[in-house]
């Protein structure tokens, strides 16, 4: 639990580095929390439209129960979910700035990236990009962005 919440406690860090473990228990945490939150909602819309479909009458009924609210505590659940987005934005970023930082690779490849994923076709390969290089393990040893989060005492201290 400790590596889910880690990039909360450094909320707005944009310097050293990350590893692995850190970004991807984070992303992990956050699935969760959407599951948690917004999957009611979700569930229960869909889930009246399925159930309505063929029959015009009850297609109508889901709509008017959709309009009128019926699904008051999923909508609850939905707009704490947008809330914790908004909290969760600024983590997310800077533990993928950290997470390149691991990669011996500056920060500016995310907006690069984010920015390529914009253009079509283009955008696909970039995503496959982003993942890879998430995937991919941090450069050994120390880097210009600080000491190897896996190994922070390997330094040869009198080097």
């Amino acid at each position: 639990m400790e590596w889910m919440i880690m990039p909360f406690r450094r909320y707005a860090d944009f310097s050293g580095r990350s590893r692995r473990k850190e970004y991807w228990m984070f992303q992990l945490f956050n699935f969760l929390v959407g599951l948690v939150l917004a999957g009611p909602f979700f569930i229960s819309y869909f889930g009246a439209i399925s159930a309505a479909s063929g029959n015009p009458e009850q297609e109508a009924a889901a709509v008017e129960a959709i309009a009128a609210g019926g699904f008051g505590l999923s909508f609850i659940g939905l707009a704490l979910y947008g809330l914790y987005l908004l909290a969760a934005f600024i983590p997310s970023i800077a533990v993928t700035v950290r997470r390149f930082h691991d990669r011996d690779m500056s920060g500016w490849w995310y907006p690069g990236l984010i920015v390529a994923s914009l253009i079509p076709l283009i955008g696909f390969v970039a995503s496959i990009a982003l993942i890879v290089f998430m995937v991919l393990p941090g450069s050994s040893g120390a880097n210009r962005f600080g000491p190897d989060p896996k190994d922070p005492y390997a330094e040869d201290v009198f080097a």
